[in-house]
């Protein structure tokens, strides 16, 4: 079973409240608007580190910034369609997407064609009022958005 952790950044505005997502990086994303944004997270191995520490580490990675100080809500757990656990803490903070400077992966495009090239592990980030959040997240993130919801009633 494959583990994620992640860090869902929020703010409250004149708008009421945001979230700060990720838009998948790579091929099978580019076009996709619906299903194709994340809690900024990344996998991790539970025998060699805290589900804690790898948000942290993962919020680095994937943003090119420090994960933001101030207290965590843990969000809990989700399970994805492809069988991933997700981990998430909500933060208080608030940052500027243009300062985000996203790590990057490789794979084999197009298939089959022996090129390796490189994409942004998230090709963007965006502020979204939660409304707006749960048309776009992945689906069963839309539980911690839920649960963030819920905590700052």
């Amino acid at each position: 079973m494959k583990t994620s952790a992640g860090l869902l950044l929020f703010r409250h505005t004149d708008d009421g409240l945001e979230v700060l997502l990720g838009h998948m990086g790579g091929p099978f994303f580019a076009r996709r608007d619906a299903g194709a944004w994340t809690v900024v997270k990344g996998e991790y191995e539970p025998d060699s580190e805290t589900a804690w520490a790898a948000a942290r580490r993962e919020f680095q990675e994937e943003l090119g910034l420090p994960p933001p100080d101030g207290q965590a809500v843990p969000l809990g757990e989700v399970r994805q369609t492809n069988g991933k656990v997700v981990t998430a803490w909500a933060i208080e903070a608030d940052l500027d997407p243009a300062t985000v400077v996203p790590g990057v992966f490789s794979m084999e495009w197009p298939p089959k064609s022996g090129h390796l090239r490189e994409f942004p592990e998230l090709d963007r980030v965006e502020w979204f009022g939660l409304d707006r959040a749960r048309t776009v997240i992945v689906k069963a993130q839309a539980a911690f958005l839920d649960r963030l919801a819920e905590h700052s009633a």
